[in-house]
């Protein structure tokens, strides 16, 4: 259910439609609605939070994609054409790493173990 005040929607850049696409069907088996030849949809949920320390964080807003199996979703990434941004790393609730997508835009994946 769609609430006022929530966010509802994340928006990424892309500079070449089908590779971003193809990378996100290869890494996180993502599926998507065509909405012409320069938009694709997808529906993956969503919850966020804001990250306030000067050390750790990003400098525009960091999407974070969650996995069971850390290291076999990097390798998932990696072959996808991601490109590893930040080597897997600790921190308070879990695990996660940094990549880049072809469109140079930076994702994060974490796990709780």
């Amino acid at each position: 259910m769609r609430e006022d005040g929530k966010l509802d929607y994340l928006e990424l850049p892309a500079t070449d439609l089908g590779a971003t696409r193809a990378f996100y069907a290869d890494a996180f088996g993502w599926t998507f609605q065509d909405y012409g030849p320069t938009y694709a949809a997808f529906d993956q949920g969503l919850d966020g939070g804001f990250d306030a320390d000067p050390a750790e964080r990003t400098r525009t807003p960091l999407p974070v994609v969650y996995a069971h199996d850390l290291e076999a979703m990097l390798a998932k990434v990696q072959a996808a054409g991601g490109t590893v941004a930040r080597p897997i790393y600790a921190f308070p609730g879990g695990r996660r790493f940094h990549f880049t997508d072809p469109a140079g835009t930076e994702l994060a994946v974490w796990s709780e173990t």
